[in-house]
């Protein structure tokens, strides 16, 4: 035999890694706001998030 057959340690635990559930997740939006104390540069950038947010979504739904 040669040298790669019975090598495989590499892989090992694979299989054995924990999984989050999905209701476990955070998708990283866990910041309060409020609209009420929002000045302009903060509106600005709300727009601008939301504008980058629907880019991303419409590439991966192609």
């Amino acid at each position: 035999m040669g040298r790669s057959h019975g090598h495989n340690a590499r892989d090992k635990n694979k299989a054995s890694l924990p999984q989050v559930p999905k209701n476990m997740k955070s998708d990283g939006n866990d910041v309060e706001y409020s609209t009420e104390f929002a000045d302009h540069a903060d509106l600005e950038a709300m727009a601008r998030a939301n504008a980058a947010n629907q880019r991303v979504t419409n590439k991966r739904r192609k």
